[in-house]
């Protein structure tokens, strides 16, 4: 997979964006935790920055390996996930609407039926397993953004990302791409036809459970990402300096951390599929799951490490699974070097009782295996 420059994203991602310090030569960025910039003696900034709440050269380096990832034209990096879907959809105006998954992250859900009751945006929910699910719910004159998570967490369901980017844009809407779970070394939606590709950098981009971060990318620039920038400057939603420095550490190793998650994830959920203690496993890289043909059209480095489990004999015994794992961690949150375990129906009503959600880290798959027996009575 290549990038603008015609360079591998792994070479981009372990080179920070190819930074090296002119003054010393460092091959690791410094902080600059500086809030403010100072002017020349005609007043003009020494340099590209002036406060805080607009960039600083850390989140600039960010977003700037960011950008060429996903082959946008330019990217913009916030201090959560949700401050950078919140700014988004602050450029929807009110009398028009939004459309997205019924199934999705449970946060951007809640906010968005917050933006429906409080600012007169429209929403409408389609089924992220109809394949039309898209078509049918968009209105040509009243759609402004398609939001589409793929896969849909924490079901892990399938999203044809250029089939929904023809129906957007038919309807004269844009179409913005939640690819949290599907990060450029796997999925590159822009090239699919998206608009806007968001990421909760807390997740993979990390990848060590230390940084909460959001980040947005645009195909063009043009006034709904002016006004996103505006947002971000007004709301002081910018990422911290130390963050940003922490959020490109993490990043230079997320090509390899996503393939041995991919790798190992696939390994459990083929064991999985066959145990009797577990109804069903959804994983979007298993032969068996309805949208496996889409997935591996649009994710071309792995299916990733999030999967779901339905335990068998209900919420009861889900509960009793995810309290009784030894490697596997029993938190929320997803994407970090650690495998976790969720009772998700604990968190989030709108799913199975017996769901557990899995996030895969890089530990030993056998390792990984041996817990999941032992935690289903198998051991």
């Amino acid at each position: 997979m290549k990038d603008q420059t015609d360079r591998s994203i792994e070479t981009e991602l372990a080179h920070a964006g190819g930074f090296t310090d002119r003054e010393t030569g460092a091959v690791v960025p410094p902080i600059h935790p500086s809030t403010t910039f100072a002017r020349d003696s005609d007043y003009e900034p020494v340099g590209d920055y002036l406060y805080i709440r607009d960039s600083s050269p850390n989140v600039a380096l960010v977003e700037g390996v960011a950008r060429r990832l996903d082959g946008g034209a330019a990217a913009l990096a916030f201090g959560s996930g949700l401050a950078a879907a919140a700014a988004l959809f602050e450029t929807v105006p009110a009398g028009r609407g939004i459309v997205a998954p019924e199934v999705m992250y449970h946060g951007t859900l809640a906010l968005l039926r917050r933006l429906a009751e409080t600012r007169g945006v429209g929403l409408t929910l389609f089924d992220p397993t109809d394949p039309d699910g898209v078509r049918s719910a968009v209105r040509e004159g009243e759609t402004d953004l398609v939001w589409i998570e793929t896969p849909v967490n924490p079901t892990w369901d399938v999203v044809d990302i250029a089939a929904a980017a023809r129906a957007a844009h038919e309807a004269g809407a844009v179409l913005a791409v939640d690819s949290t779970v599907a990060p450029p070394v796997t999925t590159r939606p822009l090239q699919l036809g998206a608009d806007l590709v968001f990421h909760s950098a807390t997740k993979y981009y990390n990848g060590h459970s230390d940084v909460g971060a959001g980040i947005l990318v645009t195909a063009t620039p043009g006034t709904r990402w002016d006004e996103a920038t505006a947002v971000r400057h007004l709301t002081g939603g910018v990422l911290g300096p130390f963050e940003a420095w922490l959020l490109l550490r993490g990043m230079r190793t997320l090509h390899l951390r996503y393939e041995r998650a991919s790798e190992t994830a696939l390994a459990v959920a083929r064991h999985l599929e066959r145990h009797a203690a577990v109804e069903a496993v959804l994983y979007p890289g298993l032969e068996s799951h309805p949208g496996h043909e889409v997935a591996a059209r649009q994710m071309t480095g792995g299916f990733g490490g999030m999967l779901s489990i339905l335990v068998a004999g209900g919420e009861a015994s889900a509960r009793r699974v995810a309290t009784r794992t030894r490697v596997f961690v029993p938190a929320t949150s997803l994407g970090g070097v650690e495998s976790l375990i969720e009772h998700r129906y604990a968190i989030e009503r709108g799913v199975a009782p017996n769901l557990l959600r899995l996030s895969v880290g890089i530990e030993a798959a056998g390792d990984l295996v041996a817990d999941l027996e032992q935690a289903l009575g198998g051991g």
